[in-house]
């Protein structure tokens, strides 16, 4: 395998290959691509100040390619890179990678390179990342009519939550706390409770306002602690949501209207769905009550009082203070913790 320096002769090759690249990893649903436009950007890499690469093979075959500027002062960028599917596993890749970063450093000062690679192309991250790639950042997309409808809806009304562990270490879970929530923004407080029917409730200001914070609490005291945590509340007024963690992972979860914010496919719409043999095995909660009693809908009317519907799945699962948020939370005994 050689690389070398791609000239004005490897245009019609470097078309071809870049419309294979194309066609095998498309963008996302939704995101558009010219790609005739994209290719006509193709001539600019050909200039002095780019750096355009191409991987020949022991026939003198070209089978890849790479495309690399500066974005700033300091800063490459590997806008492309592709390798026909027959000519990997060769390290063309890897040497295309690293000539190009070799090249932008030695003609353009560069200290660093970057790149984006699609969050779906695994082989492509994994690669990556054995060359020493970090992420830096995530580039998230929304077409724009979804983006205008959905933020045009006012919620209902308040949220609020709580996070329940399976420990009687009242310490650890304080710990945990003053570590974990200041990284997930800027909160007003929290307050540990308990244990109280063998679980310690956490409740804090920021994840009442933010129920993807609760979440987050969520996995991390299950995963400090070792134990089981339980984070569950009421969404803009109208939903009832729970997670239960095992080691910080999610093994169920429940929303109780569950496209109450967007339609799903319906395999994501019925893991929505409360699974009470994993709940009974979890919490102690009888499965034919929960099943009974934990329903989902098409709307948050059907299902009566959100409220009452968030009390009896708490009673159910044995937790205590489920039934309000950070406010209201202070009591005789509760541990209040206030960060900085």
């Amino acid at each position: 395998m050689r690389i070398r320096e791609a000239t004005a002769q490897d245009r019609d090759r470097l078309r071809e290959l870049y419309s294979e690249f194309v066609q095998e990893i498309p963008p996302p649903p939704g995101i558009p691509v010219d790609l005739e436009h994209e290719l006509s950007e193709l001539d600019d890499y050909l200039g002095e100040q780019n750096v355009a690469l191409v991987a020949e093979d022991d026939a003198g075959q070209v089978v890849g390619f790479a495309l690399a500027k500066i974005d700033h002062p300091g800063i490459g960028h590997l806008s492309d890179i592709y390798v026909v599917p027959g000519a990997r596993r060769q390290g063309a890749a890897r040497e295309l990678i690293r000539e190009a970063a070799i090249r932008l450093r030695d003609t353009e000062d560069a200290d660093v390179l970057t790149l984006g690679v699609q969050v779906t192309n695994e082989d492509a991250r994994t690669a990556y990342e054995r060359l020493g790639f970090q992420t830096e950042s995530l580039r998230l997309f929304a077409p724009i009519e979804d983006l205008l409808e959905r933020s045009q809806r006012a919620p209902r009304g308040p949220s609020f939550g709580s996070a329940h562990v399976q420990t009687d270490d009242e310490n650890a879970v304080q710990q945990a706390v003053r570590k974990y929530v200041p990284r997930f923004g800027r909160s007003g407080g929290s307050v540990v409770a308990g244990p109280r029917n063998g679980w310690i409730a956490v409740y804090d200001e920021l994840c009442d306002r933010e129920p993807g914070s609760l979440r987050r609490l969520g996995s991390e005291l299950s995963n400090a602690t070792g134990a089981i945590a339980v984070t569950i509340g009421l969404e803009e007024g109208a939903v009832v949501r729970y997670n239960i963690f095992e080691r910080g992972s999610v093994v169920d979860e429940y929303l109780s209207v569950p496209e109450y914010y967007k339609p799903l496919p319906p395999g994501d719409a019925i893991a929505l769905g409360a699974n009470p043999t994993v709940v009974a095995r979890l919490t102690g909660a009888d499965p034919r009550e929960f099943r009974r009693v934990v329903r989902t809908a098409q709307t948050p009317e059907e299902l009566g009082s959100p409220q009452e519907l968030l009390e009896q799945i708490a009673g159910l699962m044995g937790l205590s203070g489920a039934g309000h948020g950070y406010e209201g939370a202070s009591e005789p005994g509760a541990h209040e913790i206030a960060h900085r």
